[in-house]
């Protein structure tokens, strides 16, 4: 009887394993995860000051909702300065959502 070769399999095996990102069990969608510089010391610190000198009302519509966004004017992926107080305003949540849907659509565009 002839002796078999090597046989290759008929289905290719991974190279690697990956786990799916987390999801949101209510949506079904991706968390995406927090950049740790929103988690410092130093952005917790400067959040408080520029709320605590500016107020909670937001600087685009003048509405005072109960929670804030201290939000970068040019992000960090666009090379906005992380810590510069003149890089930061304050948004309502509506607002910020928006100016952020904007931004990110842009930076897809280009």
């Amino acid at each position: 009887m002839a002796r078999l070769g090597k046989l290759k399999p008929l289905v290719p095996t991974a190279e690697f394993r990956t786990c799916p990102p987390p999801t949101d069990i209510r949506t079904g969608r991706a968390i995406r995860q927090q950049d740790p510089f929103y988690g410092s010391t130093a952005w917790q610190d400067l959040r408080k000051a520029v709320v605590a000198e500016r107020g909670r009302q937001c600087e685009d519509c003048g509405a005072q909702p109960g929670r804030v966004y201290v939000d970068h004017v040019v992000e960090l992926k666009d090379g906005g300065a992380p810590l510069d107080r003149s890089n930061l305003r304050v948004l309502c949540p509506s607002c910020h959502t928006t100016k952020t849907g904007r931004v990110r659509g842009e930076r897809l565009r280009s």
